[in-house]
């Protein structure tokens, strides 16, 4: 329940049913691509492989890089002193391994 609450459900409830049902959908949605990455991308790294939402927001997803596009290519650069870099590297890797479901 502290995830679903880090993940939006603090902006319930609302006046109307169809709102609610959108932000618990959206909620669990987001809890469960959450739990979900740090299962399959970060299982090996001890700091992060359990952390609060708000500590993944922080260390993997504000990203201090820049996209370029070289040769109709898309290209992340992500900053050499950035501490999460190998981190989010090995997750992205992981995750861009997985097979495609059927």
């Amino acid at each position: 329940m502290r995830c679903d609450k880090a993940m939006g459900l603090r902006n319930l409830p609302s006046k109307t049913w169809n709102v609610n049902l959108g932000w618990v959908l959206a909620a669990d949605l987001a809890a469960d691509l959450d739990a979900w990455t740090r299962l399959l991308g970060l299982h090996d790294d001890p700091e992060l492989a359990r952390a609060e939402p708000q500590t993944l927001r922080y260390c993997l997803r504000h990203l201090p890089g820049k996209l370029v596009t070289h040769a109709r290519r898309r290209i992340l650069k992500i900053s050499n002193t950035w501490p999460w870099k190998t981190a989010f590297l090995t997750c992205w890797q992981r995750l861009c391994a997985l097979p495609t479901p059927t």
